[in-house]
C-alpha cells in the first residue's frame, strides 16, 4: 500500500478524498495542500449565507481543525505545489519542501471566468476571499450590477436584494438558469426576481466594463448601458488546469481522466471541477461543476487509488436557493425537451421530467426534494419511462 498520497486542492473533492482514503483504512502518510489561507470549507455558502452575514465562518467549515489532527491528515493550507515532477514522482511547494509521492491527486476546481476590464469596483465571487470585498460593496448602499443570471448570479442577487440593496441583473442568454433548466422554471425564476425587486435583462451580453465617476457602466453588444455603484461578474468558471498542463497531462477543458479517475500520467489522479471525463450517459466528454459531483468525485477518486473497483458514474444534480425559494435539479435538460409535471408550476410545488426520445434525462423541482432524489436513479436507468402525473415516485409524500 502506499506510503504517501498528495491531494492538491483543499476544496470538497480534495477534503472528501482525504477523509475517504482514512475511511477506507488507509495507513500511509496524507498531505492535503491548498493554496487559500482556511480550513476547507462549503463553497456553497459563499453566494448565500457567508454574504449574506447569517451564518459565521465556523459554520461554513467542512471539518475543525482537530478532526484533521486526529485523524494524522497533514492539511497545509495557503501552500502552493508550484510543479509535479511525473518522472521523479515528486511535487514541489511554494515552501521549498519537496515531497515524494506513491499516488497524487489533483482537486484544483474552478476559478471564477473574468470580463477583461480594469475596473476596481468589478468584483467576482469563487471563493471565502472575495466575500468581504463584496459584502462591503453591496453595504454601501448603492446600486449593485451582475453580470450573469447563472447560479450564482442569481443567488447573489437574491442575497443583495435581501441585504437592502438595489439589483440589476444583466444575463446574456435568452433565459435565468438556462444551461439547469427549462424555458418554463426560468421564466418562473425570472418572475420570482421581479416580485423580490430585481430588474433582470436577458439577452444582454456585456462587451465593456469600465469605472466611471458615478461608479461602474457595463456597456452591452447592442450599445445599452447600465451604471451602479459597484458589479460581480458571474459568467460561469475555467477549470484550473495549469498544475496539470505543466507536467504535461492531456487537457480538453479540464483534466481528462478515465473511469477510474486516472490521468494520463502513472500515479496521478484527477477529481472535482477541473477535470473533464467521458460520460456514458451523454456519449461525450461532460465537465461536472456542481458541489455535489465533486463531493461524490473526491470520494471515488480515493477508492480508486486504493485499488478499488470504479465507481459507477452518477447523474450530476444541484440546488439553489433564492428568496426563500429552493429550486432542485438534476441531469441535462435541452430547450427541445418534452416535459412531464406533476404538481403545478405557479405554486412551486412540482416535479418536473424532461425526456428525450421517450426517455428520462433530467429533473427539476421546486419543495419536492425527496422526490428529485428518487427520480435521479430512473434517469441514470437511461430506459424508456411513460409514467404520468402524479408520479408515483415515493410511497408517501
Amino acid at each position: 500500500m502506499s506510503e504517501r498520497i498528495v491531494i492538491v486542492g483543499t476544496g470538497v473533492a480534495g477534503a472528501t478524498a482525504a477523509q475517504t482514503l482514512r475511511r477506507e483504512g488507509y495507513t500511509g502518510e496524507i498531505v492535503l495542500v491548498g493554496a487559500e489561507p482556511n480550513l476547507p470549507y462549503r463553497r456553497p455558502a459563499v453566494s448565500k449565507e457567508l454574504l449574506a452575514g447569517t451564518a459565521s465562518l465556523d459554520r461554513a467549515m467542512l471539518k475543525p481543525m482537530k478532526f484533521w489532527a486526529d485523524n494524522k491528515i497533514d492539511l497545509r493550507p495557503a501552500t502552493r505545489v508550484e510543479f509535479i515532477d511525473i518522472d521523479r514522482a515528486t511535487v514541489r511547494l511554494s515552501t521549498g519542501e519537496e515531497l515524494g509521492y506513491d499516488s497524487v491527486l489533483l482537486a484544483t476546481g474552478a476559478r471564477a471566468r473574468d470580463i477583461d476590464t480594469a475596473s476596481t469596483r468589478a468584483h467576482t465571487l469563487r471563493t471565502l476571499s472575495d466575500v468581504a470585498a463584496l459584502q462591503s460593496a453591496i453595504g454601501t448602499g448603492g446600486p449593485l450590477l451582475i453580470i450573469g443570471g447563472g447560479l450564482i448570479g442569481c443567488e447573489v442577487a437574491a442575497t443583495a436584494r435581501g441585504l437592502g440593496a438595489e439589483v440589476t441583473l444583466l444575463h446574456a442568454g435568452p433565459a435565468l438558469l438556462d444551461r439547469v433548466v427549462p424555458e418554463s422554471v426560468s421564466e418562473l425564476v425570472h418572475r420570482l426576481h421581479l416580485e423580490h425587486g430585481v430588474k433582470v435583462e436577458t439577452r444582454s451580453a456585456t462587451t465593456q466594463l469600465v469605472d466611471t465617476n458615478d461608479g461602474v457602466t457595463a456597456t452591452t453588444a447592442d450599445g445599452r448601458t447600465w451604471t451602479a455603484a459597484a458589479a460581480l461578474i458571474a459568467i460561469g468558471s475555467i477549470p484550473d488546469t495549469a498544475l496539470a498542463e505543466a507536467a504535461g497531462l492531456v487537457i480538453n477543458d479540464g483534466i481528462v481522466i478515465d473511469e477510474q479517475y486516472r490521468t494520463s500520467a502513472p500515479g496521478v489522479f484527477a477529481a472535482g471541477d477541473a477535470t473533464t471525463e467521458f460520460s456514458p450517459y451523454r456519449g461525450e466528454f461532460d465537465r461536472g461543476q456542481h458541489w455535489n459531483s465533486a463531493m461524490t468525485a473526491g470520494a471515488a477518486a480515493a477508492k480508486a487509488i486504493l485499488g478499488h473497483p470504479a465507481t459507477p458514474a452518477e447523474i450530476p444534480w444541484g440546488w439553489t436557493d433564492q428568496h426563500g425559494v429552493s429550486l432542485q435539479f438534476a441531469g441535462w435538460i435541452h430547450p427541445h425537451d418534452e416535459l412531464v409535471i406533476d404538481g403545478d408550476l405557479e405554486s412551486r410545488d412540482f416535479l418536473a421530467v424532461a425526456l428525450r426520445d421517450g426517455r428520462p434525462v433530467g429533473a427539476v423541482a421546486m419543495a419536492r426534494p425527496r422526490e428529485l432524489r428518487a427520480v435521479r436513479p430512473i434517469i441514470a436507468a437511461g430506459e424508456p419511462w411513460s409514467a404520468a402525473p402524479p408520479f408515483d415516485l415515493l410511497t408517501s409524500r
